[in-house]
């Protein structure tokens, strides 16, 4: 699928509409955003984790859970994606629930490191390894957040423990929360059922990746209130309008 146009507009007129990225232009609006109007990396990761903790805390509300479906196993791979998951996890740990962390592949990068320490230092759990048999994991915990890859990347490239875990998450039956793209979906043509992870929750970062047309899932919720107006205009983007101080919107 191309980037999703919701719209029509006649030549000579404001740029298209879109409810939708291509992978081309969700890595052109990150640049701009960190060249453009000076937002660190570890901004936007920032911004993106917190987001996903509260789209988490709407799709699964901490009064209607029991004590063990608080928590949640957060599985985070060795890029961008990865790290996001690391500050959701942290966010979710001050909003009482109980995370646990799995990387599958470790990452040496600082921004990791850091994100790892902060963790750590809140006393969050890292797993020393993901259980094969997803009734261990379905029995120790609610739900799972999927972190492991982003956009355009295969788990073929992401290596065998990123292939392996997503191997075990898309065999489990509890509720999966997948940040920005279900991880292995091809980010422009979506997932097919029967071979990739179909997570019950998407949390979409920006705007929906052109992947998103195809999620059928639950609850599907944008974290994109941080892109300015004139970014917006930019890249013709239909975002949704976020209520009061919400940095999050329901899709």
């Amino acid at each position: 699928m191309n980037s999703g146009a919701c719209s029509d507009k006649g030549p000579g007129e404001a740029p298209e509409e879109r409810c939708f990225l291509s992978i081309s232009e969700a890595a052109a609006l990150e640049r701009e955003l960190l060249d453009e109007y000076r937002f660190g990396l570890q901004q936007l990761v920032e911004l993106c984790g917190h987001g996903s903790a509260v789209a988490v805390a709407k799709a699964f509300p901490l009064p209607s859970l029991s004590r063990k479906q608080r928590t949640v196993l957060v599985v985070c791979g060795p890029e961008q994606n990865g790290a996001v998951g690391l500050a959701c996890a942290r966010h979710l740990r001050v909003f009482d629930y109980q995370p646990s962390i799995f990387c599958p592949a470790r990452s040496a990068d600082a921004l990791h490191c850091d994100l790892t320490t902060q963790c750590e230092k809140m006393d969050i759990p890292f797993l020393s390894f993901l259980p094969a048999e997803v009734r261990l994991i379905e029995d120790a915990y609610g739900l799972v957040v999927d972190a492991v890859l982003g956009p355009g990347v295969r788990p073929a490239e992401a290596g065998g423990p990123c292939a392996r875990a997503l191997a075990t998450l898309k065999r489990l039956s509890i509720p999966l929360v997948s940040l920005d793209v279900p991880s292995g979906w091809d980010t422009e043509a979506g997932g097919d059922a029967k071979d990739e992870v179909q997570p019950d929750v998407l949390v979409s970062f920006a705007a929906p990746k052109s992947c998103a047309s195809r999620f059928s899932g639950r609850h599907h919720f944008v974290v994109g209130r941080f892109v300015p107006d004139d970014v917006r205009r930019k890249f013709g983007l239909l975002l949704p309008k976020y209520t009061g101080t919400d940095c999050v919107a329901a899709l």
